[in-house]
């Protein structure tokens, strides 16, 4: 029978948007509004939010075919959105989410310090992401100038689906030779994250302050009362956990008490 594994953490894979870059995911959002907009079919931001965290193209599809954004298109287009409308979609979202990454690649802050801390002890660093290989592409240079490069960084085209699926967790595994799955840790700030994790049999941690769950710049976060800001973090922590994150943090900067507490449950026999 083969022993349970009680050694330390070995990897963190991180997504990208509203958990390393870009505070409040906001770069999606925007370009999402503006290419429904462009159809006369009003997008608002929470359904814009809704399914953060999947590829891109499937994030269109999954607000398209919602129903009360179906009946708006039926009202604008005078008829049932399709798959043609999806591709179509999709074609006018590349050109200008590249445009607007550039806008919204700045690293959050605490990232490239804990990251620089994390790997003191040993513990190497991938990512995964919504973003298509040439989107994610833009974002690693301005990162890694800003201090943040991970060790392996994986999209849905390099594996042929995005998440839920593990398949860029399993991908990372391969490329930085990790092993077993319960040695890896997944911070991200959408229910998709985890549920990535959770498929892929690994830790998960919920980032809720600088991502998708609150959707604030850091600005503007900063400028709420600090009764207003509490509620929001206590909502977007709720539902990181309901989605089954076995931790759940403010931000990457405080993911160093998460990597301890699973330590301390791997020790105790326990597995994601």
């Amino acid at each position: 029978m083969k022993q349970s594994y009680s050694g330390p953490v070995k990897a963190v894979i991180l997504d990208w948007a509203g958990t390393t870059v870009d505070h409040g995911s906001l770069a999606p959002v925007r370009v999402i509004q503006e290419v429904f907009a462009q159809r006369g079919v009003p997008v608002s931001e929470e359904e814009a939010r809704r399914d953060m965290g999947v590829l891109k193209i499937d994030h269109l599809r999954k607000i398209l075919f919602a129903p009360k954004v179906a009946g708006r298109w039926r009202a604008a287009v005078k008829r049932d959105p399709t798959e043609a409308d999806v591709e179509a979609l999709f074609a006018k979202f590349i050109p200008l989410q590249l445009e607007c990454i550039v806008k919204y690649s700045t690293v959050i802050d605490g990232v490239a310090a804990t990251v620089a801390r994390i790997r003191k002890r040993g513990i190497k660093i991938g990512s995964t992401t919504g973003y298509t290989r040439v989107m994610l592409e833009i974002v690693l240079p301005p990162a890694a100038a800003q201090g943040y490069s991970p060790d392996c960084a994986i999209t849905p085209d390099d594996v042929g689906a995005g998440r839920p699926h593990p398949w860029m967790i399993f991908a990372n595994a391969i490329r930085m030779q990790i092993e077993p799955l319960q040695a890896i840790v997944k911070i991200g700030d959408t229910p998709v994250d985890i549920e990535e994790g959770l498929h892929a049999g690994v830790w998960t941690v919920g980032v809720a302050r600088t991502g998708n769950m609150i959707g604030l710049s850091a600005e503007d976060f900063a400028a709420l009362a600090p009764a207003e800001q509490a509620t929001r973090i206590a909502n977007a922590r709720n539902a990181l956990s309901a989605a089954g994150a076995h931790e759940v943090i403010d931000a990457v900067a405080d993911c160093e008490r998460a990597i301890d507490a699973i330590e301390v449950r791997i020790r105790r026999g326990e597995r994601p």
